[in-house]
């Protein structure tokens, strides 16, 4: 119905220093406070904790044994534990929404910006709770914990490798929902996430209409369009062709690192816009006295920048836990079944979408189409655009130029 579906553009992003928009690209890469019904001021330091599974069985029938995550959570659950706003994240991102794990730690959680005493997401009123999902891309992180192909087969004592279940986003919801019923969480006042993130947030209201009260999803669509198909297989390819890579087997040798350097450029180029290319970068050499026109190792400065980025990257991350992710990614359709239209009109919770018209990833006219679906039947949608030079990722680092219409969705 027309009446259900708006459009409306917020303020520009303020466009932030060079060097910031550097560590804004690395950064996306990338304790539970003491539950009573008094309000506590959160001071911004955040605990990771443990959620254990005896065992987890996929959708897919395969079980896995056991199953850890990591989580953290910011703010106070309430007494009637309908206070809380789950936070999904994107694909190389992990559950570090907000925060700082130590007073000395150079940078906070990815959305910062929103979430914390008096924002939008404000921790005052509201339970926020993160997790990292299964197969979690940055796997060697001292910060994340995950389930996934880089971790021990209890009945093998060797990593899982490829023998480790193809994963889904359905499956991601699945055990943020046995983590939420740990905590005797019912119900969602709102479930919010970016990217990947995004998906989640459109199968839990699609897959559990009656616990989510508020859908945010930000720069994603309601399924894996082709083109979204063929970037992640791109992605993928550099491992791939990687000779240490051995078909996933690499655990007792050396990890295909090249490949994984390389796949993890592409993520970054890709998420990012030529705009912010061009207005970041001019034709500088990486070295002075190396001319790009005259060696062929020379590199030019934009170069030099993306291979460091996705080297910091690689460090932490897991060749194997990357392609699992892609095929999370490629296999959505919300809903988990052959219909996008069907699986979006299960939705009945007011949406907000957030999303780029420069978005390299997530094709805006699947957004815009994605709303449509979802308002079909007079649930109501709205359609905020994100200003930036990012495309996507100005969905990360931008989010903050959306804060009033956050605040004001989350309180009707």
């Amino acid at each position: 119905m027309q009446d259900s579906f708006e459009y409306s553009t917020p303020v520009s992003a303020k466009h932030s220093p060079i060097g910031q928009r550097l560590v804004g690209a690395t950064l996306c890469i990338s304790a539970l406070l003491t539950c009573s019904s008094a309000a506590l001021a959160w001071d911004g330091l955040v605990e990771k904790q443990v959620f254990e599974m005896d065992e987890y069985t996929t959708v897919s029938g395969e079980t896995i044994a056991p199953v850890r995550i990591g989580w953290e959570a910011y703010g106070t659950l309430n007494e009637a534990k309908d206070n809380v706003i789950l936070i999904t994240h994107f694909f190389s991102g992990t559950s570090h929404a907000a925060g700082r794990y130590a007073e000395d730690d150079a940078a906070p959680g990815y959305w910062d910006a929103i979430i914390g005493p008096g924002k939008p997401l404000d921790t005052d009123e509201y339970y926020i709770i993160s997790s990292d999902t299964l197969v979690n891309l940055n796997a060697h992180d001292p910060n994340v914990i995950t389930t996934g192909p880089a971790s021990i087969n209890p009945e093998t004592d060797e990593p899982w490798g490829l023998d480790f279940p193809l994963v889904t986003i359905r499956d991601f919801v699945e055990v943020q929902k046995a983590l939420l019923e740990s905590q005797g969480i019912e119900q969602l006042h709102a479930v919010m996430g970016p990217s990947m993130g995004a998906l989640q947030a459109y199968e839990w209201a699609s897959a559990y209409p009656e616990r989510v009260e508020r859908l945010i999803p930000v720069i994603g669509g309601g399924q894996s369009d082709p083109w979204l198909l063929a970037t992640l297989s791109a992605w993928a390819a550099p491992i791939r062709i990687d000779a240490n890579w051995n078909d996933g087997d690499y655990y007792d040798g050396e990890a295909p690192l090249d490949g994984l350097r390389e796949a993890l450029k592409l993520v970054t180029l890709n998420a990012n816009h030529w705009q912010w290319a061009n207005e970041t970068f001019d034709r500088s050499w990486a070295d002075e006295d190396a001319d790009p026109t005259r060696d062929i190792h020379a590199r030019y400065a934009i170069e030099q920048t993306l291979d460091d980025i996705a080297a910091a990257r690689a460090e932490i991350a897991d060749a194997n836990h990357l392609l699992y992710l892609v095929k999370a990614n490629q296999a959505f359709v919300t809903g988990h079944g052959d219909s996008v239209e069907e699986g979006l009109a299960d939705i009945d919770a007011p949406t907000l979408i957030l999303y780029s018209e420069n978005d390299l990833v997530f094709a805006p006219e699947g957004v815009r189409d994605t709303a449509e679906m979802i308002g079909a039947d007079g649930t109501s949608v709205e359609l905020v655009t994100l200003d930036g030079n990012r495309g996507h990722l100005d969905g990360v680092v931008g989010i903050d130029q959306a804060s009033d219409r956050i605040r004001a969705f989350l309180a009707d």
